[in-house]
């Protein structure tokens, strides 16, 4: 058997292709959007609201709306109550969002087990990917394709905010637009990987690809290029190679990001461990 027909096979099932396309749809959109949470150090934050809309979907089944809506709600007021028990209060904002989300979600989870929802709690925390439908694919599709193509359209500004808020300010930029579009882009791209890989397992697919391309490279352009290409390529050796050794997609897929990252992280050619070492071996010799 030769890679070829290696790489193909999976994708004659239905349900693998369906696992291949919803992956990809939230591997690029959170792989674009983790370049600018690297940079402007919220990748905490993504943490915080990944975990934040557990309430929000229990109660969203309870009250028979739209679990994305509940989840997005939730999401929202976990962002927006981190940043104003930070301006209002004497604590960092890391000590505030490790309050809130852990709030929110062990009531989420208390929640869980005395409301009956028919959720399955599992499939809540770490998705279901080989579970969904085309309906599921479609939505997801209908929240991540925007949030990419406006962070695309948008990166300068975002990164300028990212960078240095006041230096956005001073420049014309609306800041508050700025911040609270960022949030609000950031729940959405969580509340569309529900179903894919889960509230546990997304804030890897959000921060890995933009750590990584990172490491590759000192221009954001090609910062998000590179976190296309990665977020692309361990999304689809994921896919396969759950198929042939028969585990969950989504865990596989975080496996070989971190995987990526330690292998980035020693050998990068810029800012790789070894590289930065033989460098300074080299000047010393010198």
């Amino acid at each position: 058997m030769n890679f070829l027909t290696l790489l193909l096979e999976p994708f004659t099932l239905d349900f693998m292709q369906q696992a291949m396309i919803i992956a990809l749809l939230v591997s690029v959109s959170a792989g674009v959007l983790s370049c600018l949470l690297v940079l402007k150090g919220w990748s905490l934050m993504g943490d915080a609201v990944s975990h934040a809309v557990l309430p929000g979907i229990v109660i969203a089944y309870v009250l028979n709306i739209p679990v994305l809506i509940g989840a997005f709600v939730t999401g929202m007021l976990c962002a927006v109550s981190t940043g104003y028990l930070t301006d209002n209060s004497r604590l960092k904002e890391d000590t505030v969002m490790g309050i809130v989300f852990s709030g929110l979600f062990a009531l989420g989870v208390a929640m869980f087990t005395k409301l009956d929802t028919g959720l399955h709690l599992h499939q809540v925390l770490f998705g279901d990917m080989l579970g969904v439908s085309w309906g599921d694919i479609l939505l997801t599709a209908s929240l991540t394709v925007p949030a990419f193509l406006l962070v695309i359209a948008k990166r300068r500004d975002l990164l300028v905010f990212a960078f240095d808020p006041q230096h956005a300010r001073v420049v014309g930029l609306n800041t508050t637009v700025l911040h609270y579009g960022l949030l609000a882009i950031l729940s959405l791209i969580i509340v569309a990987s529900i179903k894919a890989v889960g509230i546990i397992l997304v804030i890897s697919v959000l921060i890995a690809p933009g750590a990584i391309s990172y490491q590759l490279t000192r221009q954001f352009e090609h910062m998000i290029w590179w976190s296309i290409a990665i977020a692309i390529g361990t999304t689809l050796a994921g896919v396969v190679l759950s198929y042939h050794i028969d585990s969950a997609p989504a865990p596989t897929i975080v496996v070989l990001l971190s995987l990526t990252f330690a292998l980035v992280f020693l050998f990068g050619p810029q800012r790789g461990l070894l590289r930065q070492r033989a460098q300074l071996q080299s000047d010393l010799n010198q």
